[in-house]
């Protein structure tokens, strides 16, 4: 089944995508920033190992709607051969139903993880440490771009070793890379200090498909600014949507409507159930923390919501707020 290859140039820009983010971003969180106007979804990263060695369990874990799409499936790894066999699957309904797996929505595009700085992918050869191998993360993206109808993009950190992102993109350009979303910041500093503008605003003058700037934007004021100083396409918007999914809202309308965090909650919370069964209440506790900071009473509310067990123990302590 062919899809359209397009969609990134068919967005209206400035483009809100809700960027990837490991044990975050499933169905049910990407569910609840779609409703907040976020244009793209990106999944967690998923393993190309794991898709060839546990195929039903990953699959699952990238469960998505049509409510997602545009979603994009994000992998990371370090071997070319597994990213074809993972590409394969992801995209044969067919093989996926033979694994019992029902309703399931095929990507709208695949990413390519060349930025994470977390040392157990690191050690296994995969995200930012392939930035710095440049023969190899082109070999990798070449074969993924080679067997899929399906638009391709990478996601990169400003600098990876010697390696920046500039110098990555001038290694790439003849290759059929639709877009890219650079994280300002280099694979040292990690999550944190300052985002290096400059570096994605400069980053034109080497591609020429679309460009998400990503880091540090936590709300409307950071994010114009990240857009303003470097003249990106979009943003990706990662930590800044943690307990603030409606952070789309703020940056996409002049006038946001008001919220009601209970009723966010709740819904959330109800689609992590839907998703995940009891599991779901139990990773929604994170949530319930992020969602609740910066409340007067939050140190209080933290206490009690780390241990719900259901929707209706998390009604009962909102109700009491």
């Amino acid at each position: 089944m062919k899809k359209d290859q397009s969609f990134w140039q068919k967005l209206k820009k400035p483009i809100y995508a809700l960027a990837p983010m490991a044990g975050i971003t499933d169905s049910a969180f990407r569910q609840i920033c779609k409703e907040f106007g976020s244009h793209i979804t990106y999944s967690e990263m998923a393993s190309v190992a794991a898709l060839v060695h546990s195929p039903k369990k990953t699959l699952e874990m990238l469960y998505s709607t049509k409510k997602e799409s545009p979603y994009i499936v994000q992998l990371f790894g370090n071997d070319p051969k597994y990213f074809v066999k993972a590409i394969k699957l992801l995209t044969d309904k067919k093989q996926i139903a033979n694994l019992g797996i029902s309703n399931y929505c095929l990507p709208d595009g695949i990413d390519i993880n060349l930025g994470c700085p977390v040392p157990k992918i690191v050690k296994q050869g995969a995200g930012s440490v392939l930035m710095q191998n440049l023969k190899l993360a082109r070999e990798i993206i070449k074969n993924v771009i080679n067997s899929t109808n399906l638009p391709i993009s990478i996601k990169l950190r400003s600098k990876s070793g010697k390696i920046s992102a500039l110098t990555f993109l001038d290694n790439t350009r003849d290759l059929d890379i639709k877009a890219v979303m650079i994280h300002g910041r280099t694979k040292t500093q990690g999550f944190a200090g300052r985002v290096n503008y400059n570096i994605i605003k400069k980053s034109r003058n080497y591609f020429s498909g679309i460009i998400l700037a990503n880091g540090g934007v936590i709300n409307k004021e950071t994010g114009d600014k990240l857009l303003q100083k470097t003249n990106a396409d979009g943003l990706g918007i990662a930590r800044g949507a943690l307990g603030r999914p409606w952070i789309f809202q703020e940056l996409i309308s002049q006038s946001p409507k008001s919220i009601n965090i209970s009723k966010i909650i709740i819904k959330h919370a109800k689609l992590l159930e839907k998703l995940k069964g009891k599991h779901g209440i139990i990773e929604m506790r994170k949530h319930l923390c992020w969602y609740v900071r910066g409340l007067p009473c939050a140190r209080k509310l933290r206490a009690q919501l780390v241990r719900v067990k259901t929707i209706e123990d998390i009604n009962a302590i909102l109700e009491l707020a």
